[in-house]
């Protein structure tokens, strides 16, 4: 098997910008990494120095991370399911993102496909199609990756038919995939213990070819919870074994797997202070062994 594709979520910042990005996942001993280009609550975006951008792929090079492999994630604010008063905010701020993304010299980004906010699926469903047909025309060089989603809330893209639904109303077709997340589709209700016959059952709904990236996160729900929220590997409700079974799967081997797990807090929860357990988390999945110590070997590191 071809070596692993795996990293973790890093910042961004305007001072560093891409650079900072592949040192922190350099530290990782990660091979891969997904970051946003500003703050994902607000628009408040930096101009792109292509300086900054030039070294951090000449590093990229250096270590063995191919840029085709990075992700960037669109932030949360853009809601491309309800076509209220924030709509043509959306599709216009997803079209500014996509160009930071460009000039970043990166090919992927994940969007989450949005919430109806009470119009129902189906509505939200068109409006997700309309508002991409928007913003993607035969030009952009990003490939759009829609997230599956726990169905928090009225979330779309909660199954694999509403994906496939999006991406069958797409007038460029090949420049839109999918992200599966393993927390997200636990929790909505696709076992990743059964991992096989879900995988079957994406396959056959939406197409391996389809699938452009893995985020992988452990949860603290149960199976069917529709409620999205991620645990440390082997900490949570689908297990260590069954996560690295998926990581491994020989299908997956040439797809990059994202790591979205919580930060660990500090023993004196008083300060306030948290620790990226990604080092730790790919070390692990890398020796294929869990650590029931991990946490505190992570406490005991950033100390």
């Amino acid at each position: 098997m071809k070596d692993l594709i795996i990293g973790a979520h890093v910042s961004f910042n305007k001072e560093e910008q891409l650079v900072g990005s592949v040192l922190e996942a350099i530290s990782y001993d990660a091979n891969t990494f997904m970051f946003y280009t500003g703050a994902p609550q607000n628009t408040n975006r930096a101009n792109i120095n292509p300086e900054l951008t030039k070294q951090a792929h000449e590093m990229m090079k250096e270590h063995g991370i191919d840029s085709d492999h990075v992700i960037v994630h669109a932030p949360y604010i853009i809601n491309l399911a309800n076509n209220g008063a924030n709509y043509d905010f959306a599709i216009q701020f997803l079209k500014q993102e996509i160009k930071r993304v460009e000039e970043l010299g990166i090919t992927k980004m994940v969007l989450h496909p949005g919430s109806h906010v009470g119009l129902g699926v189906e509505e939200g469903l068109k409006n997700i199609i309309f508002a991409l047909n928007q913003v993607i025309n035969q030009d952009t060089q990003v490939t759009i990756c829609l997230e599956t989603m726990a169905g928090k809330g009225s979330e779309c893209g909660r199954t694999f038919e509403e994906i496939k639904t999006i991406l069958d109303g797409m007038k460029y077709p090949e420049k839109v995939m999918v992200c599966l997340d393993t927390c997200h589709i636990n929790d909505a209700g696709y076992s990743v213990q059964e991992f096989d016959a879900t995988l079957e059952q994406f396959d056959q709904i939406i197409g391996l070819s389809k699938l452009a990236c893995l985020h992988i996160n452990d949860s603290k729900n149960a199976l069917g919870s529709h409620k999205d929220r991620h645990e440390n590997i082997g900490y949570g409700t689908i297990g260590f074994e069954n996560l690295l079974h998926v990581i491994y799967h020989e299908k997956l081997a040439p797809i990059p797997k994202i790591l979205e797990t919580p930060y660990v807090s500090a023993e004196d929860t008083s300060t306030k202070r948290a620790y990226p357990p990604y080092k730790f988390e790919i070390e692990m999945i890398r020796k294929r062994t869990f650590d029931s110590k991990l946490i505190q070997r992570i406490r005991d590191f950033y100390k």
